[in-house]
């Protein structure tokens, strides 16, 4: 298990007595990323895009030559992804800008 997951876990679930662990969140992931390739692919693309992952490393998990499932590779993207936003998240702090409550 990552280091930094017992810190990401608490920013992901900050009121949770018990939070869910890496490998429940990469279950959950790898189970939803299955769903979208099986019924919506191109929904799948735009999302992965939202994320900022990089294009050749989803192009590498689609190549049907690999030994493990796209799904898998996919949700382990996406995991790590999450995981650096949060990082950062928590050690950059931005101050709000005034007048832009909405």
């Amino acid at each position: 298990m990552d280091e930094n997951f017992e810190i990401i876990s608490d920013l992901l679930n900050p009121d949770e007595k018990e939070s869910m662990t890496e490998a429940q969140w990469f279950d959950a992931i790898s189970e939803r990323v299955l769903w979208f390739l099986d019924n919506d692919k191109d929904m799948l693309l735009s999302f992965l895009y939202r994320l900022d992952i990089d294009e050749a490393k989803i192009n590498q998990a689609l190549m049907p030559f690999n030994e493990e499932p796209a799904h898998l590779i996919l949700a382990g993207l996406i995991l790590e992804r999450q995981k650096q936003r949060l990082l950062t998240k928590n050690k950059i702090k931005v101050t709000p800008i005034k007048g832009w409550e909405y």
